[in-house]
């Protein structure tokens, strides 16, 4: 696909402007494409070389992921959230919290969920639409050599529109190798009017909250909701190492492309990016007592609003490693 020029106004970073191609082509050789289609209802199974779609909870149309290498992740098709990232070892690195109502009425709480066209509160429901909706499947998925891939795609509809008045198609490609699980967000403006967002990866990864670590974040520019989520106090931060004492709900500005989290179980985990500007810590602490100790977020996001213009795209990626 061709490159596209990207014009973004920031709201709370500075504008900034960009080429960037939406996708590489992989080499003829390794690269298969698989035509994927859901036609039928949800005890259909369609399979492909490591892409299986069938049931999850609730009767939801989930996707699983496996790599000829052993690893595995689960996606549902309603919010296109990963629920699920499994290592070779069988150790499940994503966390899904008890309270998650799998029914396609509420967004599925843990995993990755997806929170577009809208970061946490505003104008239109917490987190945007995105992960209250239901997405497809994409016509083909490349899966190379060592990795096993899918690509999801939404689209406006009535609902989109009741609260976003915006024509606009999402493609998000999660691909699953060994140690690593890769995303990729593209936002393509198919209207004839420009349209502004912000938008983020709500990364739940299973932890032991009082042992977890996150380096990486030293100098930023800091948005802290604690004490009053209303009222950010503006800071930097200055620790080489942050950990999770208490409430956490912490905005960093302008980011850098690569975090080092320890999740207190003798795993560390690399948070890479590219063009997602901004991360955010979370831990809600005694406001979810049930389950506060057994996970993080840590969150690439783009806080300041995207500006798209008509036939032009907005691309984030996010690479999670194991190690």
């Amino acid at each position: 696909m061709a490159s596209a020029a990207i014009s973004m106004s920031m709201a709370s970073s500075p504008v900034k402007t960009l080429n960037y191609l939406s996708s590489s082509k992989s080499s003829p050789c390794k690269t298969r494409r698989t035509r994927l289609s859901v036609k039928a209802g949800l005890e259909q199974r369609i399979y492909a070389k490591g892409v299986e779609l069938s049931q999850g909870n609730g009767g939801l149309p989930k996707i699983t992921l496996k790599s000829p290498t052993g690893s595995e992740a689960e996606i549902y098709l309603f919010g296109a959230c990963v629920t699920s990232w499994k290592v070779p070892s069988g150790k499940d690195l994503l966390f899904v919290r008890p309270d998650a109502i799998f029914n396609g009425k509420k967004p599925i709480s843990g995993g990755i969920p997806h929170c577009f066209p809208q970061f946490g509160p505003g104008p239109i429901q917490q987190h945007g639409f995105a992960r209250n909706m239901s997405w497809s499947i994409s016509e083909d998925s490349e899966n190379s050599e060592g990795e096993t891939t899918v690509k999801l795609e939404l689209q406006d509809d009535s609902y989109s529109r009741a609260m976003w008045d915006f024509s606009f198609h999402a493609l998000y490609k999660v691909t699953l190798g060994e140690r690593n699980l890769s995303t990729t967000l593209t936002i393509r403006n198919t209207d004839a009017k420009p349209f502004s967002f912000s938008s983020a990866l709500h990364t739940y990864f299973r932890a032991s909250v009082t042992e977890a670590k996150v380096k990486g974040l030293k100098g930023c520019k800091t948005l802290n909701k604690d004490p009053d989520p209303q009222n950010p106090i503006e800071g930097t931060e200055v620790r080489e190492i942050v950990d999770f004492p208490g409430f956490v709900d912490c905005v960093y500005l302008n980011a850098p492309n690569q975090l080092i989290f320890e999740n207190g179980l003798g795993d560390t985990i690399t948070v890479e990016n590219t063009n997602w500007s901004d991360a955010v810590l979370w831990n809600p602490h005694l406001q979810m007592e049930a389950c506060y100790k057994d996970f993080v977020c840590v969150e690439n996001a783009q806080i300041g609003k995207v500006q798209v213009e008509p036939e032009q795209s907005w691309i984030a990626e996010q690479n999670i490693i194991f190690s």
